[in-house]
């Protein structure tokens, strides 16, 4: 991955965005806007009144990198701003960019879920919890893009309107059972993309099959089948956890249920079988995938926990480290944007190697001392 070059052009991304304010009548240039914000929550801003307040302390400092030509906007302009600027704009110029910074790799596993950003319900307007579906590059630990559920609508639209801004050619994309649909699966492999779904009652009949399929696996009085199997063991945190992934490829079985065809390049089913041992109190849990790749129970194994990566990389990260749960920023566009503006910051954290610190001791520091925005941003001063 070659961060420095994506990187350095990334604030020439956003130089033209559409502005929807009346031209001739602003005080502030959108860009600026933007900048600003982005550099207050890289500092740990949670919201309007906290990016003016960093702003007017650190003006000076901003004045190396930004016209500036009215000073420090209000944090009600910032809000305006932010309310109207269009969510699918920055998106768009942010999976551009990341397009460069994290570029198409082999093997690489993409696993795409969704987050709800509790704090931007409010009952008495009828406004639901906004809910969010990203795709994490687990192995980098960078956000490659996100889509909002629209309302009355679910993650499967999210999900199949977000594929397509994905460099797919040579990964394993992972998703949940909520996005185990045939059309994913073919938008997964026509982008040059491998898949492995996890399989839940959504899919009543494909989920029946493998819970018979895999309860008589090579029992006698049962044909025979090859099979690849991989065991992992954890200890750590008072429990003990095995896993034992056992592959299949030979899918005749499911050709005669009429199921094989409905799902493009299927190749191997698995069954993941998770026993875990807590101060001698004992677990067991069954899961099943579908995957395009070929039966290898430890690769298919590495994808599956690989894809729960997106929980504490990314998710947790967002409601710990930038307080997004806790948000009360609501109206749609609004909540929307900061909540890219947190991806954004998280991401160039994660790019900038020039410190080998933990995020939130990242945070804190570009707060001490803002030239670390500087360096992560790679600003040029004017």
């Amino acid at each position: 991955m070659d961060s420095k070059v994506g990187i350095a052009g990334l604030i020439e991304r956003f130089a033209d965005l559409p502005d929807a304010r009346v031209e001739g009548r602003t005080d502030h240039d959108l860009l600026d806007i933007v900048v600003l914000a982005l550099c207050a929550v890289m500092s740990g801003a949670e919201g309007w009144d906290d990016i003016e307040d960093w702003g007017c302390e650190r003006e000076d400092w901003l004045r190396r990198y930004l016209r500036l030509r009215n000073g420090i906007p209000g944090h009600d302009t910032i809000r305006r701003v932010f309310e109207t600027l269009s969510p699918m704009e920055l998106e768009c110029r942010f999976e551009a960019w990341m397009g460069e910074v994290c570029p198409a790799v082999k093997g690489r596993v993409i696993a795409i879920d969704g987050k709800s950003l509790r704090g931007s319900a409010r009952a008495e307007r009828g406004l639901r919890v906004l809910h969010q579906v990203s795709a994490y590059a687990a192995d980098y630990g960078l956000t490659l893009g996100q889509r909002t559920c629209e309302e009355k609508s679910n993650e499967i639209t999210a999900i199949e309107a977000l594929l397509p801004a994905l460099a797919l050619e040579g990964a394993v994309v992972t998703i949940d059972a909520m996005g185990c649909q045939t059309a994913i699966a073919a938008q997964i492999t026509a982008g040059g993309g491998d898949y492995v779904l996890a399989v839940k009652d959504n899919q009543p009949h494909l989920a029946e099959a493998l819970r018979d399929f895999f309860s008589t696996l090579n029992a006698p009085g049962h044909c025979r089948r090859q099979v690849s199997l991989h065991e992992t063991l954890d200890k750590g945190h008072g429990r003990i956890e095995t896993r034992r992934c056992t592959a299949v490829g030979e899918l005749d079985w499911l050709d005669l249920l009429g199921l094989k065809a409905r799902w493009s390049k299927l190749a191997s089913v698995a069954c993941i079988e998770s026993t875990r041992d807590m101060g001698g109190k004992m677990s067991t849990e069954q899961r099943y995938v579908i995957s395009s790749l070929p039966a290898d129970s430890r690769r298919i194994l590495h994808a599956v926990r690989t894809h729960w990566g997106i929980e504490n990389g990314l998710h947790w990260c967002l409601d710990v480290t930038f307080g997004e749960d806790a948000s009360p920023i609501r109206l749609r566009n609004a909540a929307q944007n900061f909540s890219f503006l947190r991806r954004l910051a998280l991401n160039l954290f994660r790019a900038d190697k020039s410190r080998a610190i933990s995020l939130p001791r990242k945070l804190k520091t570009a707060a001490y001392n803002p030239d670390h925005i500087a360096t992560a941003l790679h600003l040029q001063e004017i």
